[in-house]
């Protein structure tokens, strides 16, 4: 008598997808990555768009907001005017801008090197553009523009003191972080001598301007911020097509025929002249390069869409801070970088204490 063995039955290997599916589930993808920016811009927008009424028609001088819109429309008084025109509008403008670039520029600091904790008031980018601006008030007695001048000058040295210092054989981006958070102690210690060493008057101006404000950012200043940001985002959108494939990794860009190098370099460029611009202007408004990236990674994919994503974020975190600032608390008027440094220190915390958990699993 004869026994067969009972085989169990094999299933199938699946069989492998086409082209054509594949096309269309990229597409797909893309098509709601597409939906979900479109989205959050518009309620980024609307957002803005409620702070910036706030912001408007509140205060000594109130502007009712059917007022407020005759106005912009070329109806209202000499008074209207004045307030809505002179007094308010740049302000608005100002953090929308100034919060733009700071965006943006945490955006493409995080993403190139690839570390939620690359920012510009890590990196020591915002220190250097601060001591800049308080040596030229202090050391030199200069006012005005001229001071945004020597900000500027000040935060372009240090990024290129932190890249000729982190570069060895390539950019990585650990210690670029490390060189960036020793060059703004550096910077920070300069800046504390020089306010210890000058006069009341003069240290309580250096002082000031050091906390981050956009109360004063008028004509020239503006118009500089505007365009940089203008520029900026033209730049980042022409040189952003390729982060998706530097997130593989150097090897898998490289054997793509992505020159890793030069892209980061200059995306880095781009993001260190935003970075010098807002700061020239408005002085290093903490955490709003941080925190905006992080936001707009949840908001919609990484990748490009987050570089346009943090840019609104960016601008409606510091009008909306502005807006808190100026009208929380009665007859008390804090700047803006006071508020988004209590925003920003308690998620700084989470941030440090979330990237230890997940280093020690």
């Amino acid at each position: 008598m004869t026994t067969t063995e009972s085989r169990p039955a094999t299933t199938p290997p699946p069989a492998p997808a086409s082209v054509d599916d594949v096309r269309r589930t990229v597409a797909s993808v893309r098509r709601r990555s597409r939906r979900r920016l479109v989205v959050m811009l518009a309620a980024g927008a609307a957002l803005a768009l409620v702070f910036a009424m706030i912001a408007i028609s509140s205060g000594a001088a109130s502007v009712p907001p059917d007022r407020v819109l005759a106005t912009l429309l070329g109806q209202g008084d000499r008074t209207e005017q004045l307030v809505v025109f002179k007094l308010r509008l740049p302000r608005i403008l100002a953090a929308v801008f100034v919060g733009a670039a700071f965006g943006l520029a945490g955006a493409i600091f995080q993403a190139v090197l690839r570390n939620p904790l690359a920012s510009p008031d890590i990196l020591g980018v915002s220190a250097g553009a601060s001591l800049g601006a308080v040596w030229a008030i202090l050391g030199l007695g200069l006012a005005g523009v001229v001071v945004s001048g020597f900000a500027l000058a000040g935060a372009l040295v240090v990024a290129l003191v932190i890249w000729a210092t982190a570069w060895r054989q390539g950019l990585h981006g650990v210690r670029f972080v490390l060189v960036g958070v020793g060059l703004a102690y550096v910077c920070g210690s300069l800046i504390a001598w020089l306010l210890a060493r000058a006069e009341v008057r003069q240290a309580q101006a250096a002082l000031l301007w050091t906390v981050g404000s956009v109360s004063d950012v008028r004509g020239d200043a503006l118009v500089l911020v505007g365009i940089g940001v203008v520029i900026g985002c033209l730049l980042t959108a022409a040189f952003a097509r390729g982060l998706p494939v530097l997130a593989l990794g150097d090897d898998h860009a490289i054997s793509l025929g992505v020159r890793t190098d030069v892209r980061r370099g200059i995306l880095l460029l781009v993001a260190v002249l935003l970075i010098a611009i807002a700061t020239s202007v408005a002085g290093p408004i903490a955490f709003v390069a941080l925190i905006a990236p992080a936001i707009a990674r949840r908001l919609v994919d990484d990748g490009s869409a987050a570089l346009a994503a943090s840019t609104m974020t960016g601008a409606v975190l510091t009008l909306g801070s502005d807006v808190l600032g100026q009208f929380a608390l009665p007859q008390f008027t804090a700047p803006v970088g006071i508020v988004t440094g209590l925003i920003g220190a308690p998620y700084l915390l989470w941030l440090l204490a979330r990237t230890e958990r997940k280093a020690r699993a």
